[in-house]
Order: structure tokens, then sequence, then C-alpha cells
């Protein structure tokens, strides 16, 4: 997502393509549970990379009955079985997202019974549509291709050798965060995307990802992300061209406000994505808000111009966006579907663009830290 990134959301996407056709696949509604060889039906998840900086400026959370209580305690309780966290190379700038940070979260997953998705963003910071800027300590071999895919490669496979020595292994991994524009670049992007180089560095780190997963027989997942459905269309297709074909997951982020799909017309985007490519689908990036009052002095990201007619900005309108989403992708036949920072809610910290939350008006907790009619979502089986 673009979370901080406050210019993302006024920034088309490049080179979107409309889709023509479409084929409606319905399929059975899959359960949320794992099985003995911890392969998901359907995942329900969150992304709570923000948590434990929340916690220590002040947030605590409570369920719907209004009892504090452990965060990863409440989505596990309401059902959710994925937790997703994103991980930056050395963010100088925070104490947060960097490998220890990182560690505490997955450890926190793990003590719930919930699988994790690992969000390599190769980056010191946000890396999304409109930046992908390379890590500091990588700057000196970013026009020497081979080097900086040894560096991708020995970093990726470090830090999972790290992480598995811990019992912290993920069940996925991303390659690269809302990888739309070519990965590891400085300052302003390059377009088109260099096919060449842009493969070697993905492989590179799909490489790191199934050689660690061959020798501890960890089985971890690859998946490649992309942000809204309609770029997914022309990258994977560009991507597939380009020998780039080694991953198991298409992760897509859909937020309504940056897309050219409404929920009317979303499904067989779905479909054609996940059956062209004979991939599993998962939308990991999604919000909506159930408010449009703004309680900090931080601009929130989603507003008004991103409501979908029938979904108004209420816990109601909330809670039944998530449940049109989820039975969307069930129906083209998708995996998983990840809410984006449900638990940023306001507090004293700051980012770098304001103090407060750029999100409090669109996470799972309301402005007195308890859970909206949105976290039931997790469970309901409509």
């Amino acid at each position: 997502m673009f979370k901080d990134r406050m210019s993302y959301k006024n920034l088309p996407y490049l080179f979107s393509f409309v889709m023509i056709l479409q084929t409606l696949f319905f399929c059975k509604k899959p359960s949320n549970n794992v099985d003995n060889d911890s392969n998901i039906v359907f995942y329900l998840g969150a992304d709570l990379s923000y948590v434990n900086e929340m916690e220590d400026c002040g947030a605590v959370y409570k369920n719907s009955d209004n009892q504090e209580t452990d965060v990863f305690d409440i989505f596990e309780t309401a059902g959710a079985n994925l937790i997703r966290v994103r991980l930056w190379h050395n963010p100088t700038w925070t104490n947060y997202s960097n490998l220890e940070d990182v560690k505490k979260t997955i450890r926190r997953a793990k003590d719930n019974n919930m699988s994790v998705l690992l969000d390599f963003h190769y980056s010191d910071t946000w890396a999304d549509p409109t930046k992908q800027e390379i890590p500091f300590a990588w700057e000196i071999n970013l026009n020497n291709d081979s080097l900086l895919g040894d560096m991708m490669y020995d970093y990726t496979y470090s830090t999972l050798k790290t992480l598995d020595s811990l019992e912290l292994s993920p069940e996925i991994v991303q390659i690269g965060n809302e990888i739309n524009p070519m990965i590891l670049q400085k300052g302003n992007l390059q377009w088109p995307i260099d096919w060449d180089r842009n493969s070697l560095l993905l492989n590179k780190g799909i490489e790191a990802v199934r050689n660690f997963s061959e020798e501890t027989q960890n089985n971890i997942e690859i998946m490649l992300h992309i942000a809204q459905p309609e770029n997914g269309i022309w990258w994977f297709d560009q991507a597939s061209n380009n020998n780039v074909v080694d991953y198991d997951w298409i992760g897509l982020s859909y937020y309504p406000q940056w897309s050219q799909y409404n929920l009317s017309n979303l499904e067989p985007v779905l479909t054609n994505l996940r059956t062209t490519y004979n991939k599993k689908l998962m939308i990991v990036e999604t919000a909506y808000p159930f408010t449009l009052q703004n309680i900090d002095s931080a601009n929130n990201i989603l507003g008004s111009q991103g409501l979908l007619v029938n979904f108004p900005a209420t816990q109601q309108g909330q809670f039944d966006y998530l449940i049109e989403l989820k039975q969307i992708l069930q129906n083209s036949g998708g995996n998983g579907l990840v809410y984006w920072e449900p638990a940023w809610v306001s507090t004293t910290c700051s980012t770098l663009w304001g103090s407060g939350s750029h999100w409090d008006n669109a996470t799972l907790f309301d402005h007195q830290f308890k859970a909206t009619k949105g976290l039931e979502f997790y469970s309901d089986n409509n």
C-alpha cells in the first residue's frame, strides 16, 4: 500500500489496460482451515506491521465486548489465519519494520497459531508504484546487475536463515512490494521497465527462497505483488514473456479509490489473472473507511472519493464491503484476502508526513480502540 506514501493516491497507474473478454468462474466456497500440510484453502489476513509501534505509543486494543485484549488474540479469535508483515532493509529513520521488529511480529503471530506472509520491500523505506528506492547499502552496485542480483539473493537467503533459526519461518514470501515499476531504482523511476534487469533481480530473489526452502524443507511459497488489478493484467503478461514464472501467488492491492474496477466488475478480472497464469491469487491489501471523520492532524488517505455506491462510510458499510469482496474472491477461485493495517489507530506516534495516523478512519478499531463491526468479516459465513 501507500500508507504514509501520500503522493501515491494522486498518481495514475501507468500502462493500465482494459479487460475485454472475461469468463465468470464460480467455485465451492472454501473454508478457513489449515490442513496437515499447512496449505490454506482460503487465507483471511491482517497486515499488522504497525502494531508494535502503535502499542509503544499507547494504543490498547479492545475486542467487540470492549475488553482490553492482545491485538493478535483479537484477530485470531475473530477468525484470521494469516498475518502480513513488511520488512525494510535498514530503516535508520525508524525503529520499526526492521528485522528485529519483524521477528517480534512473527513470534506474536505464530504464538496465536496464524501463518505469516513476509513482505520484502527491498528498500530502507516504503516501496510502491511511485518509488522503488534501492537500499543505501546497495547503491554501490546500482548499475551492476550481476552483483546487485547476488546481493538480493544473499540478503533474502540470510534473512530466511535467521528467521528459521528462531523457528520463525514465514509460510509465504513476497519478492518486493507493489512492484509495478522495476525494482531497486534510485530517484525518479525508469519507464518502461528494463526487463533484462528486472527479471534477473526478481529471479535472484525467487531463487534464494526456492533454494532455502529445498535445503530446509520449509516449503515457503513465493508471491509477486502488484498494485491494482488493472496493472496486474499488463504486468504479469510482461513478466511471463520475460521468464519470471517461478512463483506460487499473484498478490494484488485493491483499493476502489485508485482502481478502474468496482465490485460489480472486479470478479472477471481476478478470474482471468488466476487462470491465465495458473497461480493462486490473494488480495493482500485492501481497506474501507468506517467514518469520514479525521481525529488528528495527520490527513486521512481514504476519503469520500473512494466510497462505492451502497457502501457508506459506516461500520456496517465497511463490513458489507469486506463481505462482498470476500465473496467475489471466492467466486473467482481466489485464495485469500488481507486487510491492510487494520490496527493503525491514532496515537502520539508520528509519520514522515504528520502526527497521528493517516488511516484512523479505515482501521478495524474505532476511535476508542474498540473493534468495529468490520472485524466480523473474518468469521462471517455469508
